[in-house]
């Protein structure tokens, strides 16, 4: 699979993870890559939160994935904690190269040295082939998500 670094993702990234997020049809209907403005200025917000950890897969010095790991401390499960897995993106170009696995697992393996004792992600339900391998590394459709645009 080449050398592949996981790193945190820095403003310099921005472009190519905006790029990733727009380039599917979910993506383009609501991302703009002509104004990174709002990007720079999340990302801000989630370098400063402990809790939050974006990342980018670097593989020959481009960004060739990128997804957003949140720790979440909770009462429920007798006080256990769980994350996040939000907004994978593999660039087009690395597709079917074993790099979302490695990138999940590396998320997997992050939640861990957190003490997290659960790991969630939510899939558009459009979405039938992120299913497919979320399935195979081992996640159960467990819950049906809801959602409120505000």
């Amino acid at each position: 699979m080449g050398d592949l670094e996981i790193r945190a993702a820095v403003a310099e990234d921005i472009p190519a993870i905006v790029g990733m997020l727009a380039d599917d049809p979910l993506g383009a209907q609501r991302e703009s890559p002509d104004d990174l403005s709002p990007y720079l200025t999340a990302l801000e917000r989630l370098t400063a939160d402990p809790d939050q950890r974006l990342v980018v897969a670097v593989r020959e010095g481009r960004v060739v994935g990128t997804l957003q790991l949140t720790i979440i401390p909770g009462l429920s499960r007798r006080g256990s904690t769980r994350s996040v897995i939000e907004g994978v993106r593999v660039h087009a170009d690395e597709r079917g190269s074993g790099l979302g696995t490695r990138f999940i697992e590396w998320a997997i393996e992050e939640s861990r040295r957190e003490n997290c004792q659960l790991v969630q992600l939510t899939s558009d339900s459009t979405r039938t082939d992120a299913h497919r391998f979320y399935e195979r590394l081992g996640f159960v459709a467990s819950h049906v998500g809801f959602k409120l645009q505000l």
